[in-house]
């Protein structure tokens, strides 16, 4: 008997007509079993109807944070910070830092797809080249995509973490604090959070204490508060994280509408590199209050603006991350000396909103400020000073009538103390639907703003150990409707250092938050607002089914 290839005997006829139902029976039975054991053996708490979404923890997030400040007097604090408790999963995070390019202008049609620039070619005349005054071999070599993609794992990266609850820090002296960016994954993704605080002492333009969150790269952002006046210097930071280049453009908006630009042309940001753009270079228009679009063409961006004033010092202008009304603005402090709402909806249609201010007891109606009209494409100011009466509360915006779309809106709010001024921004934010982090907070000069707009919220707050030391606590509390609610931890009085605030919604309607900085020095009020939206730690994953009519087809 002779064996086939493999050690098999050769079958007879019959065995042989018999083989292909045979096998088609085995496939069915371990089909069957298969399908069988993926039901059985699946997580109970993920049963359900094929296509019914569920809630899973995000496996990575990427943040990118801007070049803090050119003054030699600056001194920038980071924290970093993933809530839950330290286990057996793993993970890490880390930022690295980031080419600093000055920009040519416009878009260069033979650009690869990705958005990569050739700039071997000494002989070209394209902007796009960054040959200009300022640039560098480090910025050809991030343009040419090397660079990186958010290095949480290079070897140069900072803020390093290991495991979840513990605040992580890092202390930069002088201008020489570069752009970051860098990623968390695994255990360390959900939620991860990392502060930039920059104290700027004396008499240098820019003065004060600048805070902003390091924000998820995006591809579109939405700005109001800004200004080209002749006594602010505002500068927009484009900071790209990942190896290809982009070419961003920005819009700006004032109280006539669009602003003719000086130059059509985009602005070219390198793979692993930010960018400074000032607004005066861009329009020739002097405005108080401008509104500003930021749009990458390829790709995504972190983009943020730095406002100094000559008088009235410096801080960050977040973009509004809650453009569709009702629109709310928290964090406004009790001992605000101004408060003033600058505003424009990027619609096609104008725009009435009830103006509203959740304090303490109530939401009122300011005398005089009844309602602010906001007409299409034109950006609109209003002094609310009578507003605050020395309570603490937030700014809400109610769309009327049908008109309704998206509004555009921040508050620059000043403190004063012996004719020293400092100021600081308050855009408008997203809801908390399940949690957001403060991290950096210093015991004693660190509030929370909370509010609920139609119904009570039932809040929980943790407070994480320092990152020299302390133990962790959590508070529950409630929101009323229509009310704001201010929060300092009295468990921060046993904490060594900086620390984190995490922030949960376990009931009730819509929540929104803010946390207040203050630091008195050179007898200036400093302070610095941050809104917290939700921090999207978690995401929606689809529940599937087997579906064994794929061996039909």
């Amino acid at each position: 008997m002779k064996l086939r290839p493999g050690g098999t005997e050769n079958p007879d006829t019959s065995t042989a007509s018999r083989s292909p139902l045979v096998t088609l029976a085995a496939v069915a039975i371990a089909l069957a079993a298969v399908a069988g054991a993926a039901t059985l053996g699946g997580d109970a708490g993920a049963a359900g109807p094929a296509g019914d979404a569920q809630r899973a923890p995000v496996e990575r997030s990427t943040l990118v944070c801007p070049q803090p400040s050119a003054a030699e007097s600056a001194a920038t604090r980071y924290t970093a910070f993933t809530p839950g408790e330290a286990g057996d999963a793993e993970g890490g995070s880390g930022l690295s830092p980031l080419v600093e390019h000055t920009p040519g202008t416009g878009f260069d049609p033979d650009e690869d797809e990705d958005g990569d620039e050739n700039q071997d070619d000494p002989d070209s005349d394209s902007d796009e080249e960054g040959e200009g005054e300022g640039d560098d071999e480090d910025a050809e070599e991030a343009a040419d995509g090397e660079g990186q993609e958010a290095g949480a794992h290079d070897a140069d990266r900072v803020l390093a973490g290991e495991q979840p609850g513990a605040p992580v820090t890092d202390t930069v002296d002088g201008a020489d604090a570069p752009a970051l960016a860098g990623t968390a994954d695994g255990a360390l993704a959900p939620g991860w959070t990392v502060q930039q605080t920059t104290l700027v002492r004396g008499a240098a333009d820019g003065r004060g204490l600048l805070g902003t969150t390091c924000q998820q790269p995006d591809t579109a952002f939405w700005f109001a508060g800004a200004s080209s006046a002749d006594d602010r210097s505002d500068y927009v930071h484009l900071t790209n994280p990942d190896s290809g280049a982009t070419v961003v453009d920005i819009d700006l908006f004032g109280p006539e509408g669009r602003l003719a630009p000086i130059v059509e042309e985009g602005i070219t940001v390198p793979g692993g590199a930010t960018v400074r753009v000032r607004l005066t270079t861009l329009t020739e228009a002097t405005e108080d209050a401008l509104g500003v679009h930021v749009a990458a063409r390829t790709g995504r961006i972190g983009a943020q603006i730095q406002a100094v004033d000559a008088a009235e010092g410096a801080d960050w202008l977040a973009p509004v991350t809650a453009p569709d009304g009702p629109v709310v603005l928290p964090g406004i402090p009790a001992d605000a000396e101004s408060v003033r709402l600058v505003a424009f909806t990027p619609g096609e249609s104008d725009i009435t909103a009830r103006v509203g201010f959740a304090g303490p007891t109530s939401t009122i109606t300011p005398a005089g400020n009844e309602t602010v009209h906001l007409r299409a494409g034109m950006v609109e100011s209003v002094d609310l000073d009578t507003v605050v009466q020395g309570e603490a509360g937030s700014l809400v915006l109610t769309p009327e009538g049908d008109n309704a779309g998206p509004i555009v809106a921040a508050l620059l709010v000043t403190r004063e103390e012996d004719g020293e001024r400092e100021f600081a921004f308050l855009p408008a934010t997203a809801a908390v639907e399940g949690q957001a982090t403060a991290t950096g907070n210093v015991p004693g000069n660190t509030e929370l703003v909370l509010t609920a707009t139609t119904e009570d919220a039932e809040v929980e707050i943790t407070t994480s150990p320092g990152n020299e030391g302390g133990t962790a606590a959590t508070d529950t509390l409630t929101v009323p409707a229509g009310t704001t609610v201010t929060y300092a931890p009295e468990s921060a009085d046993d904490i060594e250092g900086r620390y984190a605030l995490t922030v949960r919604r376990t009931g009730g309607g819509a929540l929104y938050a803010a946390r207040i900085l203050t630091e008195d020095r050179d007898d200036v009020p400093m302070f610095t607002v941050q809104t917290l939206p939700d921090d999207r730690s978690t995401v929606s994953v689809p529940h599937t089914s087997p579906d064994l009519g794929v061996v039909a087809r």
